[in-house]
């Protein structure tokens, strides 16, 4: 292998890891139904459940967001959720339909509160860093206190606990 290209793999990896990765740690990449009955249990032997997240908001970029907000939307780029268990680590969302963006996780640990924060570009105007804190609902319940993540500086997100049999409590 050529030193240049030993080189462009070594710049690549850098820069890969220090805006760290897009992928799931495990393979919730779009919707599915949560699933009724007993909870499976965490690596770490925790009781957890399947939640599903629903953000009701275009799927399409906005054009009517002012200039000063473009530096925003660039750094949201994809929908994407940061979920709490797993360290926030972002986690792009599906758009389904022209208004509804979902991921379902069935690794949420139960009976705790747990955190996420939705960044979405077309909240910009709502919040320079695009954090989305209405429309987001768990397993159809509406999510509603609003709760300090880490992201850039500290960003809002919401906060919820689930039941092992997937009851959300907003």
């Amino acid at each position: 292998m050529s030193a240049r290209r030993v080189f462009f793999i070594v710049v690549a990896s850098l820069f890969a890891a220090a805006c760290g990765s897009t992928e799931p740690a495990s393979s919730p990449t779009g919707p599915s139904p949560a699933s009724p009955g007993p909870s499976p249990t965490s690596p770490t032997g925790g009781a957890t459940a399947t939640v599903r997240f629903v953000y009701r908001a275009s799927t399409s970029p906005r054009t009517d967001l002012p200039p000063s907000a473009q530096d925003c939307v660039q750094l949201v780029g994809h929908t994407h959720i940061h979920p709490g268990w797993r360290q926030f680590a972002r986690i792009d969302m599906t758009a389904v339909g022209a208004d509804r963006w979902e991921i379902s996780f069935s690794d949420v640990p139960t009976n705790a509160r747990q955190s996420i924060r939705v960044s979405d570009g077309n909240a910009c105007d709502q919040n320079a860093t695009g954090a989305a804190t209405r429309n987001v609902f768990a397993n159809d319940v509406l999510l509603v206190e609003v709760v300090p993540t880490p992201g850039s500086g500290t960003e809002p997100g919401l906060a919820f606990t689930v039941a092992p049999d997937g009851r959300v409590t907003p």
